[in-house]
């Protein structure tokens, strides 16, 4: 549905922000050399731009649209996952950090190999290619969607020539280009997002204590219930849910372990998390709030039957803000999606190279990994742009239902290998390897006698086994596969012969002023 058009001087903008983006790109695309360039801008960038990369990276047109979506037609209970991600990290952080910086080259998924073997890496990054790759379209998607309503284009036509824009700024600069882009990125989400709350809250009728007042006779501004029912979204599923998302983003996810390699010093990588998370949750509130001051504005003005919450916000941004200001929005909307995607073709190239390739054809000459690395970008940026269009139809749960969904699904007990590695001596492979198979089993049987197909009374389990179906929510998908690989992955170890490793790989109080040595090209 197309409901407003654009401006002159919003294209405008629009224009003039691809083009700084595409100069940014071709400023740093001499740079590239090596891939220790490309991938890890050879540990020179400063901490406060790191972390203001990884807040870009963490927030995309997810955060833009669909939390808007989430705050207008529901309460905040999908921002606990989020509320979870400080209070795990800062009591993770201290020794993550220095650990990743001490073991790995350059993918994280090298420390489950070195502490286990070869089964776990590739294992832990498959599931990470999958779950990005699900991200990706969806972001694709959502922005594609976002803009074809407000300037009336073709969405297809939106997500390739954005798919292209982006892999060709990822494909000339490489993993610094992608950090500087993202620092001003970064800016303008933080902006973009204050000027619609301030506008909303103040073109409401009786201003932001009636926002509030509202919302809250509404049942808007909680966020439960909570009841310990796992079977129904409560409070404690997404908490629960959210401790294990946070020790699989920053502990084992490569677009963040990656930004832990630019840095210069493990102080400095320390205090980019630091920032970077503590930046993230409050514009996560931000924009879920956004939403629940829409739902209050448009209690107070007609809106248009059969809208998708998701598209309450672009319906916002074209008919109420001044020209100039949707074009300052919209901008940032897509630089929220541009900061996303090319940190991810980034990331997926240096899995691609140093999981896959350089197994494939070890002893090459890293110009042809370099090579290597490039192609990888332009492929997995082509795969998203198809992925995107399974998103057309994304259902009553929601864009955002959908992604936590696919997370729980795709997390596949990562972070629970994560864990049994990092605290367990005793744990080993062929331990790990059974916990890894059980939790695939269990996953599998979850989703298919939970997963309905089909259209109104017609629709089916995949697989129905009666009373033994997987009846609780889909979102503790994300608590039990971890669960499982240490539980069944430590007992199982118990069969085996204890494995003499370097006490390096495991928890250990990092030391003052520990440095990051060269990385060591294999």
């Amino acid at each position: 549905m197309h409901y407003a058009t654009l401006h002159w001087l919003d294209y405008v903008i629009i224009f003039l922000s691809l083009v700084v983006s595409l100069w940014i790109g071709a400023r740093f695309a001499k740079k590239q050399q090596s891939t220790k360039d490309y991938f890890a801008a050879s540990g020179s960038l400063p901490s406060w731009a790191i972390g203001m990369s990884l807040l870009a990276t963490l927030i995309s047109s997810v955060t833009f649209l669909a939390y808007p979506g989430e705050g207008f037609s529901d309460n905040w209970i999908l921002l606990v996952q989020g509320l979870m991600v400080p209070l795990i990290l800062v009591g993770m952080i201290w020794f993550i950090v220095p650990l990743f910086r001490r073991v790995i080259g350059l993918s994280a998924y090298e420390y489950f190999e070195k502490r286990f073997g070869l089964f776990p890496r590739l294992y832990a990054s498959l599931a990470f290619v999958l779950a990005h790759f699900s991200k990706m379209g969806t972001v694709f998607f959502l922005l594609a969607l976002a803009l074809a309503n407000m300037t009336g284009a073709n969405t297809f036509a939106t997500i390739w020539v954005l798919g292209i824009i982006i892999i060709v700024l990822t494909l000339m600069g490489g993993i610094e280009a992608v950090i500087w882009l993202d620092v001003i990125q970064g800016f303008m989400l933080i902006g973009g997002g204050l000027i619609c709350l301030g506008i909303i809250l103040f073109s409401v009728e009786g201003g932001p204590a009636a926002v509030w007042e509202i919302a809250s006779e509404s049942g808007k501004t909680g966020f439960g219930p909570y009841d310990w029912d796992f079977k129904q979204l409560t409070f404690w599923v997404m908490a629960l849910n959210g401790v294990f998302y946070a020790i699989q983003k920053y502990g084992t996810d490569q677009t963040v372990v990656q930004r832990y390699l630019t840095a210069r010093s493990d102080k400095s990588a320390i205090r980019a998390s630091l920032m970077g998370v503590l930046l993230t949750v409050p514009l996560w509130a931000l924009f879920m709030f956004i939403g629940t001051a829409l739902f209050v504005f448009y209690q107070q003005q007609p809106l248009p039957e059969g809208m998708r919450p998701d598209a309450v916000f672009p319906y916002f941004i074209t008919t109420q803000l001044p020209p100039g200001v949707t074009g300052l929005i919209l901008a940032a909307l897509i630089a929220a999606a541009v900061s996303s995607l090319d940190s991810d073709l980034n990331c997926l190239a240096a899995v691609g190279v140093e999981d896959y390739y350089k197994r494939l054809r070890p002893h090459q000459q890293d110009q042809n990994y370099l090579k290597v690395g490039r192609w990888i970008v332009v492929l997995s940026g082509l795969g998203a742009i198809g992925v995107a269009s399974l998103y057309l139809q994304a259902g009553d749960e929601g864009v955002l239902g959908i992604v936590f969904t696919l997370y729980a699904i795709f997390s596949g007990g990562i972070a629970g290998i994560f864990l049994l590695g990092l605290f367990s001596r005793r744990a080993n492979l062929p331990g790990v390897t059974i916990g890894i198979i059980a939790c695939i089993l269990f996953t599998a049987y979850s989703f298919l006698t939970s997963t309905r197909i089909g259209i109104g009374a017609n629709k089916h389990l995949l697989l129905d086994f009666g009373a033994y179906n997987f009846t609780q929510h889909k979102y503790m998908l994300g608590v039990y596969s971890h669960l499982i690989v240490i539980g069944v992955g430590y007992v199982a170890s118990l069969f085996y012969p204890k494995p003499d490793l370097d006490p390096k790989l495991f928890f250990h109080w990092p030391q003052r002023q520990a440095q990051r040595p060269q990385v060591v090209e294999s």
